[in-house]
């Protein structure tokens, strides 16, 4: 049976993006369904799929999979030979930790620059805040890299869960012009070059759904279904 992935608009939901991309480079076949956020019904449609009432969610026959970190879990379990984890054990928990850094923070950064690939590519300044989380990502790229990058432009050599984690990151880094040290510039370039972000990239920009509310100055709207 087929798995099916079910996300919200490509335009907006950064972490859908997070087990498509991982998804389609590791080969992995799957169906997906688009709901759109805050669209009149989104929550009721996302309901039927997850029940946390967000998007992603993984479907794998009688089985549902929420939460993006989760998701790469469950298939790294599923599709070993994917290897969308390292398989050196030191490499693979590093992996895991900075991808749960990830999951779990950088609020000012996703408050200031809300994913929307439909914006012109230009330099936005940020708040400290925002630039602090800009430093530690920055950080965190710079010492993997360095210290399991060799075999490959990605952040443990071949692409895997972990860049697929920050996958939105290089969309907002790139979306809001934010300034960035060369290594950092050469990572965003190896994961935009990827037939897989074009694929997304371009559905993005075909879209009808347009969220009045996520400019960058949009603050979040609780109570509705946002993506985990």
């Amino acid at each position: 049976m087929a798995l099916t992935l079910v996300i919200g608009n490509k335009n907006y939901s950064s972490w859908s993006l997070r087990p498509w991309i991982a998804m389609k480079v590791a080969g992995i076949g799957f169906e997906e369904i688009i709901i759109p956020l805050y669209e009149p019904g989104s929550r009721e449609q996302i309901l039927k799929y997850s029940p946390a009432g967000k998007v992603p969610v993984l479907i794998d026959g009688d089985t549902a999979i929420w939460e993006s970190l989760a998701i790469l879990e469950y298939l790294a379990d599923k599709f070993p030979a994917a290897h969308l984890w390292p398989a050196d054990p030191v490499a693979r928990g590093g992996a895991r930790s900075i991808s749960c850094e990830m999951h779990a923070g950088f609020q000012a950064l996703r408050r200031g620059c809300t994913m929307n690939l439909w914006l012109p590519v230009k330099s936005r300044p940020q708040g400290d805040d925002v630039m602090a989380d800009v430093a530690r990502i920055e950080a965190i790229w710079r010492e993997t890299r360095a210290r399991f990058g060799k075999g490959g432009p990605f952040l443990f050599g071949p692409f895997g869960a972990a860049d697929a984690m920050y996958a939105p990151v290089v969309a907002r880094f790139n979306t809001y012009g934010l300034p960035v040290v060369a290594d950092t510039r050469a990572y965003m370039d190896a994961v935009m070059a990827l037939p897989a972000w074009a694929e997304w990239t371009a559905a993005a920009m075909k879209e009808p759904w347009i969220m009045q509310h996520n400019e960058p100055d949009w603050p979040l709207v609780r109570g509705m279904p946002i993506s985990a």
